[in-house]
């Protein structure tokens, strides 16, 4: 009587190495941050001041790969409570504190950082001023056309212009900006507190106008893509 042959068993199934699901959203908030501090960063539009270029509440791609800023760019740049400023105030709570480093890395909700959206006109040794005889801003002596604006100061040639007894509020005298700053505007220029907005109605510069230093900029803002039926490029 033969003896019958040992039972087989079947294929043995290995364990699959599974990543604690706190290691993952750590990997994942790892990666977002990466791709936010080298490659692309979501910003909100807080303000009606680029209207109608941009919507309060739309949300920005900025492209941090691109330093090559040129006129008429859309940029967001940070700083503090001014322009000057770094950074905002340290938060008081070690909770608001928590909040504003997730912000960070995260580009949602409170930040160490405030951010604004302009337009760049002005690049490192223009001459800028307003306005021409037909109430444009003027690069260098040039006007510059600019089809984005929208709800512009009062301009009227001859009775409310740059050279009528009461100044026209669209005017500002010519300023140069220095290197490695820009010179920016909002393209809803009579609701925008940008460079010149203590220029306007002088007739001398006088150090009126603030300026965006170069490395303050994140970068040029590549498209909307909040909300949905808002997705696309920026008007020039």
């Amino acid at each position: 009587m033969t003896n019958a042959a040992p039972e087989v068993d079947g294929p043995t199934t290995r364990r699959r190495f599974r990543v604690p699901i706190i290691a993952e959203i750590l990997i994942a908030i790892v990666a977002v941050a990466l791709v936010q501090a080298f490659v692309i960063k979501p910003f909100g539009v807080p303000s009606q001041s680029m209207e109608h270029s941009l919507q309060i509440g739309d949300r920005l791609l900025v492209n941090r790969l691109d330093s090559t800023i040129e006129r008429q760019d859309v940029v967001v740049f940070g700083h503090g409570i001014t322009w000057s400023d770094t950074q905002l105030p340290p938060a008081d709570s070690a909770l608001s504190r928590f909040a504003r480093t997730v912000g960070d890395i995260v580009g949602f909700g409170p930040s160490n950082t405030a951010y604004t959206v302009k337009r760049v006109i002005g690049l490192p040794g223009d001459h800028v001023n307003c306005c021409s005889v037909d109430g444009k801003v003027q690069i260098d002596g040039v006007p510059l056309r600019e089809d984005y604006i929208y709800q512009d100061l009062p301009f009227i040639p001859g009775t409310l212009d740059c050279t009528t007894s009461q100044r026209s509020p669209r005017c500002f005298p010519e300023i140069v900006v220095p290197a490695e700053h820009y010179l920016v505007l909002g393209d809803h220029r009579s609701e925008s507190a940008d460079s010149v907005i203590s220029c306007r109605g002088a007739t001398t510069a006088n150090s009126c106008a603030r300026f965006v230093p170069a490395d303050r900029i994140v970068g040029p803002v590549l498209a909307t893509f909040w909300p949905l039926n808002r997705i696309g490029g920026i008007p020039r």
